[in-house]
């Protein structure tokens, strides 16, 4: 099947040519066609450009039927990356939200076993199908709000049976859904109960027992540590991640959400994809950041649901860095995959340019997934995962008009869903 969107008022995130990710005041620059078309044949991006250079397409040449879209008033966008989520649990905890309410911190509720413990016992007594549909039905609300990429962390097993469990359900997931989707193995979530009196035990069944474990049935791209303030030290996480490098595990981390914890100049020495929360970040931390291969990634929606500080976005892209925005989406601190909120959030807390926070929940996340090459712009060659909004009269309305779905249509592998 070939598609032809014409008449597109706006082609948002058009890059001629494949790039790793927008830093600094280059976040700024948001590459737009006005008055353009988009041409995708099978599962990838054809061809794409001003409606007056359509002409020079010979449409006769593509094999496969063609269906034509007119997109006039409105505007096409490559599908959101969400590079940072945790869809697979069972159930919800809106009572510890209550909690939360009373004036109970995040800490506090997790030291009462509720928090991640209290999702690691529900997980553990629902089945693996259970799982598989909740998360299905995450995935379909996300996808109906423009996303097209996802990581899934596991976490919520902390044992070696139920992280298994965890990680095969995402395998399922890759396997059916639409969606482009990388795994991420995060064991070092917390620690458990039984291991509370002596956590090194702990990081001795995840380096000794579960990271060969998931290594030997290919059921991660990466590993995760929730490197932080009452979580994983520094030297576990090390000891962690080298194991996870060993089996061919790219780490990624989760660090400074609670604390300067060191867990970004962790993830950089060990090259990590990303690091995520980044609520207290520094002049340190900043300079450790530039220059290297780890994409800042930052959590509005953890940030808003806990009350937290905010991350210094501003002065984090004034330093140089490229940012990234991902949604978190989990059943303790964020229960919302909606990445046009978090787009939104990015110029409402963080004073993020619509330029940048489209940047930040495109490109950006796409590097962030291991996916760049692949999606996170409208490029010949890429997945052709795109969405057309309702009519909207400029690109601010994305930042703007944070309480309603602007897509109308979504396109995921050349194909309407």
């Amino acid at each position: 099947m070939a598609i032809l969107v014409k008449n597109i008022k706006q082609l948002v995130q058009a890059e001629p040519k494949k790039i790793k990710f927008r830093a600094g005041k280059e976040m700024q620059h948001l590459p737009v066609i006005d008055n353009a078309y988009l041409l995708t044949v099978g599962d990838k991006i054809k061809d794409f450009g001003p409606m007056e250079e359509l002409s020079k397409i010979d449409l006769n040449k593509i094999k496969e039927p063609i269906e034509v879209i007119d997109a006039s008033g409105r505007m096409v966008f490559p599908s959101f990356c969400d590079s940072h989520t945790h869809i697979v649990y069972a159930g919800s905890r809106e009572v510890e939200y209550i909690d939360k309410i009373k004036g109970l911190s995040y800490e506090e509720i997790a030291k009462r076993g509720g928090g991640i413990l209290n999702s690691a016992k529900r997980l553990h007594e629902t089945s693996e199908e259970a799982l598989y549909e909740q998360a299905w039905q995450r995935l379909e609300e996300m996808a109906s709000y423009g996303t097209g990429a996802v990581e899934i962390k596991s976490g919520y097993g902390l044992s070696t049976e139920d992280e298994l469990k965890m990680l095969r359900v995402i395998r399922r997931l890759k396997e059916t859904s639409p969606l482009t989707i990388k795994a991420n193995f995060l064991g070092a979530h917390a620690v458990p109960l039984a291991y509370k009196n002596n956590p090194d035990e702990y990081v001795d069944l995840i380096i000794n027992e579960m990271i060969p474990m998931v290594a030997a049935e290919d059921l991660a791209d990466y590993i995760d540590v929730f490197c932080d303030k009452g979580f994983f030290t520094c030297e576990q996480t090390e000891r962690m991640l080298m194991q996870g490098i060993k089996y061919g595990l790219r780490p990624k981390i989760h660090a400074n959400e609670m604390a300067c914890s060191g867990g970004i100049q962790v993830g950089v020495k060990y090259n990590a994809l990303s690091v995520d929360h980044l609520e207290y970040t520094g002049d340190e931390e900043i300079a450790v950041l530039r220059g290297s291969e780890t994409m800042p990634t930052i959590l509005p929606g953890a940030a808003f649901f806990l009350g937290m500080v905010c991350a210094p976005a501003r002065k984090m892209m004034k330093g140089g860095l490229p940012v990234a925005l991902a949604s978190d989406y989990n059943p303790g601190s964020c229960p919302s995959g909606n990445m046009q909120l978090v787009l939104a959030m990015g110029s409402i807390m963080y004073k993020m340019l619509t330029e940048e926070a489209i940047n930040a929940t495109t490109i950006n996340t796409a590097y962030a997934l291991g996916e760049h090459e692949t999606v996170g712009s409208i490029t010949k060659g890429k997945r052709a995962n795109f969405f057309i909004t309702k009519p909207m009269d400029t690109i601010y309305y994305m930042s703007y008009g944070f309480g309603s779905n602007k897509v109308e249509q979504y396109f995921l592998n050349g194909k309407r869903q």
